[in-house]
């Protein structure tokens, strides 16, 4: 992006350091204690492994790509289905097969390693990767919308709205207008703004009082996450590795938008063969300890988009910040009564954010769109992946395969271009 403040190799001050870091802790919060939630595994663990997983990913990458590494949604259904429900009987076989599916990710970063990435060049042309990369911004679109809108019973709510139109409204104000240092942290300005704003109308509006402090009391101030030791099952990591192949996808176009968003070819350099090794190592690290399988979050793809902030040293301070979080309890429950409105509005700027860098991608590398072959390619990725296109089918009576959303709009968009030749013809005007 042409307004980078820091590259990825840049080291701020301290008194920039922490503020910069703490913004995409903000980020990644949510959705990274989420998922063990959902699955029953422990959201403090979680949070260890995502920050001692991107470290590792750090590490494994030479300390050359920005990128946190969080709980991966993709894997919450094959968590379920081994384990037998939320926190079931067979999680250890689930966390198994976890691991299993990072080593895989190592293996095919060995298979790069050797062939080298030629081939994506040609499996992957810009009409590809722009239209991918717009998937994932609009992909995520309703989640921002509904954390927004819907109260937590999942009906229209004015006052969630309320809240994140003022929450976005200040982002996007400190985002265009303020200089200097400030004009670098408006996500986390805009999110104190409407943490604030909530905290205020609550004490005059009933209808506003969505903070409490119960959990905050409740909990103690220091404690050790809960971790748990992986048990092995072919069943289990043949599931796992299936639906890896899926994430593995998603590695490539989140791998593709950082390219973007940075200005540099991750893909080059440090090598997809490293950032996929290093992705593969924190989600196998973390079954190991017992927290969700890790992968690369949009949101802070987000906020580096936003800030014109790519320093890893940020990145590798947000990650020391989250493993401090999983261990001191009482911050993370203050954490964790951050609004959902106050979090929808802020990413209702960051994955918008996400789907333009897609746009621009198709921009600057001149697709023409009068090519019959790249309008049709663009179509298809476009609805298989915004209007939630799925193949699955059964391996077993209990469990299931399934390839939906962007891996399989990125899948089909590599088929149809390595199906059709270039110069098919063009769409004729006038």
């Amino acid at each position: 992006m042409s307004h980078k403040m820091l590259g990825p190799g840049d080291r701020p001050g301290f008194g920039y350091w922490l503020p910069l870091s703490i913004q995409h802790v903000f980020a990644m919060f949510g959705a990274t204690i989420l998922v063990p939630i959902l699955t029953g595994l422990n959201p403090a663990t979680a949070l260890f492994t995502a920050g001692t997983g991107t470290l590792l990913y750090i590490l494994c990458t030479g300390a050359q790509v920005p990128a946190f590494l969080g709980s991966s949604f993709a894997f919450i259904p094959p968590i379920l289905a081994v384990a037998g429900g939320p926190g079931g009987p067979n999680m250890a076989y689930a966390l198994g097969g976890a691991a299993a599916a990072g080593l895989f990710y190592c293996l095919v970063g060995l298979i790069i390693r050797v062939a080298g990435t030629k081939w994506l060049d040609k499996a992957l042309p810009p009409v590809v990767i722009g239209s991918v990369i717009v998937v994932i911004g609009l992909n995520l679109a309703p989640t921002a919308i509904g954390m927004a809108m819907n109260d937590g019973n999942g009906r229209y709510s004015p006052v969630y709205l309320s809240i994140a139109a003022v929450t976005l409204g200040v982002t996007v104000a400190a985002n265009i207008f303020f200089k200097g240092f400030f004009s670098t942290i408006p996500i986390l300005i805009g999110m104190t703004t409407g943490y604030l704003f909530t905290l205020v109308m609550g004490g005059l509006f009933p209808a506003y009082r969505i903070i409490t402090f119960e959990l905050v009391k409740d909990t103690p101030w220091f404690g050790l996450p809960r971790f748990q030791v992986p048990n092995f099952s072919f069943v289990p990591i043949l599931t796992f590795v299936i639906v890896s192949l899926a994430t593995i996808c998603e590695h490539l176009g989140d791998t593709l938008v950082t390219s973007k968003v940075v200005g540099q070819d991750f893909y080059k350099k440090p090598g997809l063969h490293r950032t996929l090794a290093g992705d593969g190592l924190a989600t196998a690290w973390a079954a190991f300890w017992g927290g969700p399988p890790n992968t690369t979050y949009g949101e802070n793809i987000g906020v580096m988009a936003i800030t014109g902030v790519y320093s890893v040293w940020v990145i590798g301070g947000a990650a020391v910040i989250a493993v401090f979080l999983s261990m001191v309890r009482k911050f993370g429950a203050l954490i964790q009564t951050i609004p959902t409105p106050v979090l929808g509005g802020i990413s209702m700027l960051l994955f918008g954010i996400i789907a333009s860098s897609g746009l621009r991608t198709i921009v600057e590398s001149g697709v023409d769109y009068k090519d019959k072959r790249n309008l049709t390619i663009s179509s298809v990725i476009f609805v298989i992946g915004i209007g939630g296109g799925k193949l699955a089918f059964a391996i077993t009576p209990d469990l299931h395969f399934e390839l939906a959303g962007v891996a399989l709009a990125t899948v089909a968009g590599i088929i149809l271009n390595l199906i059709f030749p270039a110069g098919r013809g063009t769409i004729k005007t006038g």
